[in-house]
């Protein structure tokens, strides 16, 4: 009965979700990949914003549920019979009644399992699609056959796009290069090789009194040559999501002074490697909402680098969904690990693995979250630089919370929802 009841209401958000695209035809952008795809979706909407009246996936809502609630301006339901009526209620209103419904949509669009993405196009086919990283282990690749399989479902927007239509890629990505050549749609790239549309240089670490408070770079198009700066978040990774949205622009034709200023108000998400000012004048690299290898591997790098640090410290959980891949790719950030920090703090079952392999770093060991939570916050230390990192069942959040030099700041990490603290 409770399948049953999924499938139905399943059926019936994209049901409603795609007649009313079908009353508005707003014009679709589509972001894509396994790697930041919600901090591209944001950055591309704050730039088309400055143009289009858009609307854009709430935090990472982009699943057969999540992109039908963004079409239909509706907040996630959960259990509550009452918020679900309310749904109908909203879709309903905008099929029947006059309403001045965005002239574009910037959808995010993920897969767990195969098919998830063809029931999305299903609902809204994409006029420009923007791909983010395809790494060599993907996230969710223990439900696919192999990781080439992710690849070709996370970039198969693409493949719905008209011939002329754009294309928005990474140019260093061997796998999307790899995808782009079964597409005959006008590509558009990005990234810090030579060859990219949108290229970025010179990446650096942003500070302010002498203190790091995000990211910073030149940025090439078109011959011309401009600065950069992500405040709040750090890591190379911080930098490409504008780039993309850059990419974006030269697209919709939006002129390059009005998209960097537009990219001004640009913030990360939550849980993307956001500072945070911790315990004891501590500092606290954030990247708490999930993990692949590819992301931790970039995470990792970034704390190795990390200015006026005392004592790096690698807060890691489990990486899950990685199937056949999970200890050999537990074993290699493992070492990676021990390789970029003073101390490697393990959380799970699976992050064990990092106290198997050699390295100069101390590892300790943790169950879960909560724990380590309440071991650690009588163990950082002035200058400390404190890196969180996990999978999204492992909550390290919790962490980050206890770490926290000022309480009120728990309002800007992940999963601080009702309905998430009751799963606690």
């Amino acid at each position: 009965m409770k399948n049953f009841l999924k499938s139905f209401i399943v059926f019936l958000l994209a049901f409603l979700a795609r007649v009313v695209v079908r009353r508005y035809r707003p014009s679709i952008v589509m972001i894509s990949g396994s790697v930041g795809k919600t901090s591209t979706k944001d950055a591309v909407a704050a730039v088309l914003s400055a143009r289009f009246l858009v609307r854009s996936s709430d935090k990472s809502f982009n699943s057969e549920f999540g992109v039908p609630f963004t079409i239909l301006n509706v907040e996630n339901p959960w259990g509550n019979p009452y918020a679900w009526f309310l749904v109908v209620k909203n879709a309903l209103a905008l099929l029947l009644l006059p309403n001045h419904y965005p002239n574009m949509l910037v959808l995010e669009v993920g897969a767990d399992r195969p098919g998830d993405i063809a029931r999305i196009l299903r609902i809204a086919t994409p006029d420009v699609v923007v791909i983010t990283r395809l790494p060599e282990i993907p996230v969710h690749v223990e439900a696919y056959t192999s990781p080439e399989a992710v690849h070709e479902e996370e970039f198969s927007p693409a493949y719905a796009l008209n011939a002329t239509a754009p294309l928005i890629i990474p140019d260093d990505d061997p796998y999307v290069l790899i995808c782009t050549k079964r597409t005959p749609a006008r590509r558009i790239s990005y990234g810090m090789t030579d060859g990219a549309s949108v290229r970025i240089t010179d990446v650096d670490f942003y500070e302010v009194a002498g203190k790091v408070a995000g990211m910073q770079a030149n940025v090439s198009i078109k011959g011309g040559q401009w600065s950069l700066v992500v405040k709040g978040s750090v890591g190379k990774t911080q930098l490409l999501p504008c780039a993309a949205a850059l990419a974006t622009a030269l697209a919709f034709e939006v002129s390059l002074p009005e998209a960097l200023k537009a990219l001004e108000k640009y913030k990360p998400p939550p849980g993307r490697g956001q500072l945070l000012s911790g315990k004891n004048n501590s500092i606290i690299i954030d990247d708490s909402y999930n993990a692949s290898p590819a992301a931790v591997e970039e995470a990792l790098a970034t704390l190795k680098i990390s200015p006026r640090a005392k004592r790096r410290i690698a807060v890691l959980g489990d990486m899950l969904e990685l199937g056949r891949y999970s200890v050999m790719e537990h074993k290699r950030i493992g070492a990676l690990a021990r390789d970029s920090a003073d101390l490697v703090v393990a959380v799970g079952i699976r992050a064990r693995a990092f106290a198997s392999v050699s390295g100069n770093a101390e590892v300790m060991l943790f169950d879960n979250s909560q724990v380590a939570a309440e071991a650690l916050s009588d163990l950082v230390h002035a200058d400390d630089v404190i890196l969180v990192k996990g999978s999204q069942s492992i909550r390290t959040e919790r962490i980050v919370e206890a770490l926290l030099a000022d309480p009120s700041d728990t309002s800007r990490l992940v999963r601080q929802e009702k309905e998430w603290k009751r799963k606690m």
